[in-house]
């Protein structure tokens, strides 16, 4: 008989978080586990996706987090045996001091958050975090480090005299895109041919948050194509580089991961995880925020774009192996099998 595993979600929607909740219930039954995935009903969008990949489910018939959150810990009084992996702080905090689960934070809790993490670890069997950087703020977290599969692109980029640069995520400052606005607009106004492709959208941002990327963005306007919401696939195939220019302390950086894995030239800034991600000697880091720096950084990619440079393409392939070693699929899969096998009898 298959072994269980019941995953609950932090959020009803769709975000960063819940993309890797799939990815480890994939992973889990892929090894032979059981697997159900426990969300509210309301935001539907989690335990509908669940449903569409053929996953079992537990839906609480909560509208709201508190609801979600009471509802939670009665279904676990009741299902104290089984292995439940909180996936966030939410499921977390709403089974605090309970043992048999693991707790799975993706971003480092801030504010009132942060006081509810002793509670949310209180007798958990591990708790696991994306990335080292987050572990060193997490005392005794494990690292269990996200995971992205491999994005298509044509790996083709046309001789063109316009280097097109991308930007994908959310249209906010954190994100660093007005700092990749002015960069563009140096590089422009010393006379390079330079067009900022940009997919994203500005989600969770205040009103004025998003008029202050609409005035970085109108300023440079001539130069810019606006996509909306794009896939990684639709943006890499439509640009020469990737800017991850983050003024936030990043947990992780999917992102950047996705663009490794499709081969895309990359940049990043040195904000939380990044460098962690591409790896320490990694030469396109720039100093988050620092827009003459991203500008030349951006002249040097563009620059070896064009001379076809041995070390740029050595650049890109060292990355995409990289993915693979540690943030491909198969990657993932194996640090879920370590860790359930730690925390699960054998049958």
């Amino acid at each position: 008989m298959a072994q269980e595993l019941y995953i609950a979600t932090n959020n009803g929607d769709m975000g960063g978080g819940e993309v890797m909740l799939l990815n480890i219930a994939r992973a889990a039954r892929s090894l032979g586990y059981r697997v159900t995935v426990i969300g509210p009903a309301h935001p539907p969008q989690l335990v509908e996706a669940a449903a569409d990949e053929g996953f079992a489910r537990v839906v609480l018939p909560a509208r709201t987090r508190s609801q979600y959150m009471m509802q939670l810990r009665a279904w676990h009084s009741a299902h104290k045996k089984v292995l439940l992996w909180c996936n966030g702080l939410v499921p977390a905090a709403a089974t605090g001091g309970r043992k048999n689960r693991i707790v799975h934070l993706h971003q480092i809790p801030e504010g009132l958050n942060a006081k509810l993490v002793p509670f949310a670890r209180r007798k958990a069997s591990a708790t696991l975090v994306p990335s080292n950087f987050m572990a060193r703020q997490i005392n005794g977290a494990q690292v269990l480090s996200n995971w992205v599969s491999e994005v298509p692109t044509d790996l083709k980029h046309d001789n063109t005299d316009v280097i097109r640069v991308g930007f994908i995520g959310r249209l906010s400052p954190i994100k660093g895109i007005v700092p990749l606005c002015k960069a563009i607009a140096t590089l422009t106004q010393g006379g390079g041919a330079y067009r900022l492709v940009v997919a994203g959208e500005p989600v969770f941002t205040s009103e004025v948050e998003q008029e202050q990327v609409e005035r970085s963005l109108s300023r440079i306007a001539e130069h810019t194509e606006r996509l909306g919401w794009a896939t990684p696939e639709a943006l890499f195939n439509n640009v020469d580089m990737l800017v991850v220019p983050s003024l936030v302390a990043e947990s992780f950086g999917l992102v950047a991961a996705e663009a490794m894995s499709a081969r895309v030239p990359l940049i990043v800034s040195d904000s939380g995880a990044l460098p962690e991600i591409v790896g320490e000697n990694y030469p396109y880091i720039v100093p988050k925020g620092d827009e003459a720096e991203l500008a030349r950084t951006i002249s040097i990619v563009a620059e070896q774009l064009s001379s076809d440079s041995e070390k740029l393409t050595s650049t890109v392939s060292d990355a995409f192996w990289r993915w693979q070693e540690l943030y491909s699929p198969e990657a993932g899969k194996e640090r879920v099998r370590e860790i359930l096998e730690q925390h699960i009898s054998p049958a």
